[in-house]
């Protein structure tokens, strides 16, 4: 059981789950029901760890190759491919039949939308190209459109906004885990922007532009009227102290800048949803 767990990647699962209940939390009106909200977070935890599992399969002969996935269940030989596939398929469609039965059509679309990009578009272009990170944000950014849908049964710019946070808030995370790991990428043949151009000039560029983007992008709830003027200026010192990071490791190339990108951007993110709860215009 524990090896099946880990093929979902719950410390990813959780985030994602943070980002739907966010996307809830500005698409709800009217009285809070429980139901809706178990359904979501429900479907949308199956979906997700579906896909985690699926990737696995899918990756599983350039795990082995790469030190930081050769322990995985199915590299390390606790669990066969065709297992860990059949396991994969199971948590898929079942979590989008709780979507589409339990909370509406909408929101399992979306779902289904996330498990075809994620795993027919970027986890095959990853092998070929560096612009898989590019295309695997779209699928990335949709959670908080999940959550949205399932309160609202709609998609407005306020769903759009939370998607775009999340959208632009994955590059300087997902360069900055390139960067650190780029070796092993380069032996499971993993086309990473730093893998294709080793110097990491690019890699450092990509990372400062998302960053200094960000700004502006997390700023649009304060805009069209779902928070107030504490989220807006604890959004804009978070954007600084992220954008800090982007600019040391642009002026300093090395692996040690790189995971401080990555501790930036993994408390970026929380901090900025709970400051989006406590500082709503609408309750």
């Amino acid at each position: 059981m524990k090896d099946y767990v880990e093929l979902t990647k719950p410390r990813i699962t959780w985030l994602i789950l943070m980002s739907t209940a966010v996307g809830y939390y500005f698409g709800h009106d009217g009285s809070w029901r429980i139901w809706p909200i178990l359904h979501v977070i429900i479907g949308t935890g199956l979906i997700a760890s579906g896909t985690a599992a699926l990737n696995q399969w899918y990756e599983h002969e350039a795990d082995k190759k790469m030190r930081r996935t050769q322990a995985r269940p199915i590299p390390s030989g606790r669990i066969t491919p065709t297992k860990a596939f059949w396991f994969g398929v199971a948590l898929e469609v079942v979590g989008s039949l709780e979507l589409w039965l339990g909370v509406n059509a909408l929101t399992s679309l979306l779902g289904v939308l996330t498990i075809v990009l994620y795993l027919f578009a970027y986890t095959p272009l990853k092998q070929k190209t560096w612009w898989s990170t590019t295309i695997g944000a779209f699928p990335g950014a949709i959670p908080p459109l999940i959550g949205f849908a399932a309160a609202a049964n709609t998609l407005t710019p306020e769903a759009w906004a939370l998607f775009g946070i999340l959208f632009f808030w994955q590059f300087p995370h997902f360069y900055a885990i390139a960067w650190m790991y780029r070796e092993d990428y380069s032996r499971a043949g993993i086309q990473m922007l730093p893998v294709v151009e080793p110097d990491g000039e690019s890699t450092a560029r990509q990372i400062l532009i998302y960053s200094l983007l960000l700004i502006p992008i997390s700023l649009l709830p304060k805009w069209l009227g779902m928070t107030g003027s504490l989220y807006m200026a604890g959004a804009l010192v978070m954007g600084i102290l992220f954008l800090y990071a982007g600019v040391r490791v642009t002026l300093d190339r090395t692996r040690v800048r790189a995971r401080r990108v990555l501790l930036a951007s993994v408390l970026y993110l929380p901090i900025l949803y709970g400051l989006m709860v406590l500082d709503p215009v609408r309750l």
